[in-house]
């Protein structure tokens, strides 16, 4: 968590709070976690009105800020789209929710209150082409990306090509879930294939869907970059992933405080392996598996997920998306999740200090010691600067 100007101690009676949605099931399961140890209930402020300024925070609250997704009122206040599904305006969904965020984090410090993530932390996980830049920065493995402006599909055709790319990976900047996400293969002039749960109108505008669908028109797949383009997109080469029962298979490991303390295998018959697409948890054991029959360690993919939360030393909690190559000899970070803690049912890993616990009792039973570190570094630093 965030440091703050007056912090409570560990123990009994700690107080939180909560910035999410109140009828999110995220909301709910962290507050059942809190109810659990013995604590009271945290006070929820939702996002619809915390984004029209109704809002306080007390001293020694434990504020955890959450996703504000899944809730129609929350995301027309945040991009001006009123329907959900929509994948554009995305880029205005970023500036004002990491804008919100800032403002909630002051008010919460000026009030002596500590937040669960720090501001830039957030607004960096929140554009991947600034995550990709900060994780190269640090040494962490990821995916060759370009670097240089895109304006369209010529111009990412073009920039494919002269860095020999012929599978990637396109992503709105700011987006989540797979939102707008395609797999693009181009195998020639005029030859591609786009994979993606994009839907497109006879209007041209771009809906999400649940069902994964390919594009082989290079018209169609244009005019699906070029819809995107405004918003900002990362593309990244597709690297081959390893597999798990015939299945595509990457892993989310969630760092809590600093710590790798739950994995779960993520496997799909698409390139997109959210569970929400299709996707299906896979065999953690038969994982660890492969990588020991590799010559690898189930270890060094928990400290390259490590590795990448150290990036974002602010925040608590982090879900580190890794891409297993094939034949599981390799590793890299694909993205850094703000929320990427929602795996209900899954519990700590062995040696983790969270056996037992799903991810949102291991952030409760982790927060006060990070809530005291944070602090105590802060003051460090400001003593000798």
């Amino acid at each position: 968590m965030s440091p703050s100007p007056s912090n409570p101690a560990p123990g009994a009676g700690l107080r939180f709070a909560v910035v999410g949605n109140p009828e999110n099931r995220r909301t709910r399961m962290f507050a059942d976690a809190v109810r659990a140890v013995g604590h009271a209930a945290p006070r929820v402020l939702g996002w619809r009105d915390v984004l029209r300024g109704r809002y306080a925070f007390t001293p020694g609250e434990l504020v955890r800020i959450d996703s504000p997704g899944e809730n129609a009122e929350v995301d027309r206040l945040l991009r001006d789209i009123d329907d959900p599904a929509r994948v554009e305006g995305t880029a205005l969904w970023h500036r004002r929710f990491t804008a919100a965020v800032r403002e909630v984090t002051d008010a919460a410090h000026r009030a002596g209150a500590a937040t669960s993530a720090d501001p830039e932390d957030v607004a960096v996980m929140f554009d991947k082409r600034r995550c990709h830049a900060r994780l190269t920065a640090a040494g962490v493995p990821v995916p060759p990306a370009l670097t240089g402006p895109i304006d369209g599909w010529e111009g990412l055709r073009e920039q494919l090509k002269a860095a020999r790319i012929s599978r990637a990976f396109v992503k709105p900047a700011h987006g989540s879930s797979a939102s707008g996400v395609m797999a693009l293969g181009m195998a020639g002039p005029g030859r591609v294939k786009a994979t993606t749960s994009v839907e497109t109108t006879p209007g041209g505008r771009l809906y999400n869907s649940l069902r994964v669908r390919d594009y082989t028109s290079e018209t169609e797949v244009a005019a699906l970059v070029d819809a995107l383009v405004p918003d900002g997109i990362h593309v990244e080469r597709w690297l081959p992933k390893a597999s798990q029962g015939g299945r595509a298979a990457d892993l989310r490991v969630v760092v809590i405080a600093g710590r790798a303390t739950h994995a779960v295998v993520r496997t799909s018959r698409h390139p997109m392996t959210n569970l929400h697409l299709g996707g299906a948890r896979g065999d953690l054991e038969a994982a660890r598996e492969a990588i020991r029959a590799a010559g690898g360690s189930f270890a060094d993919v928990l400290d390259t997920a490590e590795r990448a939360a150290a990036c974002f030393p602010g925040t608590l909690c982090v879900g580190v998306d890794i891409l297993p190559a094939a034949g599981w000899r390799r590793f890299t970070v694909g993205e850094v999740n703000a929320f990427g803690d929602l795996l209900p049912r899954l519990t700590g890993l062995p040696g983790s200090g969270a056996e037992g616990l799903d991810t949102y009792a291991a952030q409760v039973a982790a927060a006060p010691a990070a809530v005291l570190r944070t602090e105590r570094e802060e003051h460090h630093r400001e003593t000798t600067a």
